[in-house]
């Protein structure tokens, strides 16, 4: 199996557009033209079997041509995100070391490449980076096969149906294709039989216009790019867009519910994992039945299995299939079981209805004196103050209690009307001790809160 078939194999005759940029749109038949040219031209530099092969451009048309070529050519796709810093740039070179690094001046040929043995090496992802340096994962041509297939087949399903006759609606990309939400959605799209619009970065009108010029009627959103929206007194009306599939980082209800209330689009949660694709998600079903569950993560994919484990609320996740570990050799068996089940280090539930429900990560979880504090859950309520735009709470260290919670808030709401409205929905040891102000909160390529470089500063700023 090779993912390089969902273009070489795509429905769409060779005049019909299929790839379409802000600026540059291409054909089906020039974009297969294009990836099998630059096959050769891999080849020809060298590029042999499962070498890694670096690529650095900018989204777009030939972002996807790009990753194409390097899987016609068998090799292993690397995406570097064009505004990396060059040391982050020199780092993924040193993980990964390709054969080729292939950016908007062409091709750069290096020596001592890397050869990936596994079955079927595909692509690189990265970890987000939120507890450490981030990993780079490896994933292979039929583990992501399954992958998209697991969340289309109840889509599949009601087609054949009878239900949906018409032919797909374009594929808007909306993040990086340097990271796992884009090239997932990128080949989503594809394997629907679907167009791709692409965007070349976020920004808000453009994502408006690009939705009612292509009649987009479902997408994904990063929750950064939904609050953004809902913040924009310019944007007023997304039609005729009517589901958005939240995407990369977690999704406060509060954000769903009004996002939901200004646009009338429904918001479908999901969860997931780089290491295990997406496994969790909400179905328009879902939604019209259960419009009271908004917040929870959804149901489990088909073929996926669930655990909590008793002693610590861990949710465990049995997929049909993961990526197969990470660069140099790591693998992660030391978070799978004998049964095959993957530890995910976050919290959850799972209610009578079958609906999962995330608490939070286990390394989040603040012990104030022996009770536990879930960050999301205090976050939640300083958002409902209008003064407040964005925050984060996290544990810092207390010489009595061992932790307590503080959080780091951009806006204006003063310090007592945020610690009344934490007294008044919640019980007294998850008020956080202290309200810190500040211009934007740390974030992750992806969008996660990088919490512990918030306790770096608290613990710097309190030495």
């Amino acid at each position: 199996m090779n993912l390089a078939s969902l273009l070489i194999e795509h429905p769409f005759g060779d005049d019909v557009p299929l790839l379409i940029g802000e600026h540059t749109t291409l054909t089906a038949g020039d974009a297969r033209s294009k990836a099998r040219a630059l096959a050769v031209q891999l080849a020809t530099a060298g590029v042999e079997p499962a070498n890694a092969v670096a690529v650095q451009l900018p989204n777009g048309p030939d972002a996807i041509v790009a990753m194409m070529a390097v899987w016609l050519a068998g090799g292993v796709f690397v995406p570097l995100n064009p505004r990396l810093p060059e040391a982050e740039f020199a780092a993924g070179l040193v993980t990964t070391r390709p054969a080729v690094v292939l950016g908007s001046d062409g091709l750069e040929i290096r020596t001592d490449p890397s050869t990936y043995d596994g079955p079927g090496v595909a692509f690189v992802t990265w970890t987000s980076g939120t507890t450490g340096r981030p990993r780079a994962i490896l994933h292979t041509h039929a583990a992501y096969f399954e992958l998209i297939d697991r969340v289309l087949a109840p889509l599949r399903g009601k087609a054949k149906a009878g239900t949906a006759t018409s032919d797909p609606t374009p594929n808007l990309i909306p993040v990086s294709l340097a990271l796992n939400a884009g090239i997932y959605n990128a080949l989503f799209g594809l394997r629907a039989g679907a167009a791709l619009v692409i965007m070349d970065h976020f920004e808000t009108s453009s994502f408006a216009r690009l939705v009612r010029d292509h009649e987009i009627r479902s997408t994904v959103l990063p929750p950064a790019a939904m609050i953004m929206l809902c913040d924009d007194s310019n944007v007023i009306d997304l039609a005729p867009l009517r589901y958005v599939r939240s995407i990369t980082a977690p999704l406060s209800p509060l954000a769903a519910r009004r996002f939901t209330a200004k646009f009338s689009v429904t918001v479908l949660n999901g969860y997931g994992q780089a290491e295990i694709g997406e496994v969790i998600g909400w179905t328009a079903a879902d939604a019209n039945a259960h419009p009271e569950k908004i917040g929870a993560a959804g149901k489990p994919h088909p073929g996926v299995e669930l655990r909590i484990v008793a002693e610590t609320g861990e949710l465990l996740v049995r997929p049909p299939s993961r990526a197969i570990g990470y660069t140099g050799g790591a693998a992660f068996d030391d978070r799978v079981d004998a049964d095959g089940f993957v530890g995910t280090g976050d919290i959850a539930r799972i209610d009578d209805d079958g609906f999962v429900w995330i608490e939070g990560r286990m390394g989040d979880v603040i012990n104030r004196g022996g009770n536990k504090v879930f960050p999301e859950q205090v976050e939640e309520v300083i958002r409902l103050s209008p003064g407040v735009s964005d925050v984060a709470v996290v544990g810092v260290s207390d010489r009595r209690l061992g932790e307590v919670p503080v959080a780091f808030v951009v806006g204006d709401a003063p310090d007592y009307e945020l610690a009344a409205l934490c007294r008044d929905q919640l019980v007294a040891y998850k008020v956080p001790t202290a309200f810190h102000r500040i211009d934007a909160l740390p974030r992750s390529e992806i969008g996660k809160v990088l919490r512990r470089e918030l306790q770096e500063r608290y613990e710097e700023k309190a030495r």
